[in-house]
């Protein structure tokens, strides 16, 4: 199958890897890339924290990017969103890192569980986030009584890909599936001028969404495929495949 991916780089190269051994041809087009807020991050680890909570990999690839986890913060405990994101937290050099289920929803319960079980955090928690965001999990940090400070680590920016190189990968020929991980990134293809113009032409093709909140942005009437993973993970969505 050709399989679209409009993950931003690196990943968009490791899912083509995946895709390659599962026998898929992958087409990769990302419609962002992230910018991260190293300064910031520092300055933050300088604070007082009780533990760090991380619900995205790219903040792994900020630590790699300046060498690894600072040696004094390699022991925090580190509350990661799902298995992908704590394995990359670990590959970076942090050395106690718990993961949840893969959503917002799962890491305040695991962080929520861990303070019923071991007490109150020493500091309030510190968020390394991404932007933009749901505001879900910090809604439920909040509801759940645990201090924490949100701290941006990096932002998500768009990026316009030319004319041609979106005809290339839509149109020569018509992917039969794309993966879509995030509701930004889905509302970024649907705007791309051969999905606006001709919705028709795109009728046999497969929309492969990590979630359902994802799924909601699929515009109404589009005539494509809509397909939801069991579980927010990769493993999952390359499931439906």
């Amino acid at each position: 199958m050709h399989v679209l991916v409009l993950r931003p780089e690196p990943a968009a190269a490791r899912t083509a890897d995946r895709l390659a051994a599962l026998g898929h041809e992958a087409v990769r087009l990302p419609l962002s890339k992230a910018e991260h807020a190293v300064d910031a991050v520092k300055a933050a680890l300088a604070e007082p924290h009780g533990a760090i909570a991380v619900t995205s990999a790219e903040m792994a690839r900020l630590f790699e990017g300046i060498g690894g986890a600072p040696a004094a913060h390699r022991d925090t405990t580190v509350f990661a969103v799902g298995e992908a994101t704590a394995q990359a937290m670990r590959q970076s050099g942090f050395t106690n890192v718990l993961n949840a289920e893969g959503d917002g929803e799962s890491l305040a319960g695991l962080i929520a569980a861990h303070v019923r079980a071991k007490g109150p955090l020493p500091h309030p928690l510190l968020y390394l986030a991404g932007n933009p965001r749901g505001p879900g999990f910090e809604a439920r940090l909040a509801a759940a009584g645990i201090p924490f400070r949100t701290v941006e680590g990096y932002r998500m920016v768009p990026l316009a890909p030319t004319r041609e190189a979106v005809e290339a990968a839509l149109l020569h020929p018509i992917p039969d599936a794309v993966l879509l991980y995030s509701r930004e990134s889905a509302c970024a293809f649907f705007a791309l001028a051969p999905l606006a113009e001709a919705p028709a032409r795109f009728a046999a093709l497969r929309l492969l969404c990590i979630s359902a909140n994802v799924a909601a942005a699929v515009p109404q009437g589009f005539p494509a495929r809509v397909a939801i993973a069991r579980a927010p993970s990769e493993e999952s969505l390359l499931a439906l495949l």
